[in-house]
């Protein structure tokens, strides 16, 4: 159950993030009719992760709800690792 409710934080700081960005993208024009498409994939397939691994967690089959959840939420929890490692260590860019 903890991993569950970890895996789906993530997936909703996540699925925030891309919406945050998608809004953006709205207000300042770069979300036009040629890459609407991408968007929308973007947020169903993150709509779907998510709301998927809540309906098999209400079916009581948490192994498969953790798998599902587990797709967004390996990837983001990387890339924040990363991101936290570059912080860190403070690289000299030149």
């Amino acid at each position: 159950m903890l991993l569950f409710r970890l895996f789906l934080i993530v997936d909703a700081i996540a699925a925030a993030i891309i919406l945050f960005f998608f809004m953006w993208g709205l207000a300042d024009g770069t979300v036009s009719s040629f890459n609407i498409l991408l968007w929308m994939a973007l947020l169903g397939g993150t709509a779907a992760v998510l709301g998927g691994g809540w309906a098999l967690k209400q079916k009581r089959q948490m192994a498969a709800a953790n798998v599902v959840l587990a797709v967004l939420a390996a990837p983001t929890l990387l890339f924040g690792l990363f991101a936290l490692v570059l912080i860190a260590s403070g690289p000299d860019w030149r």
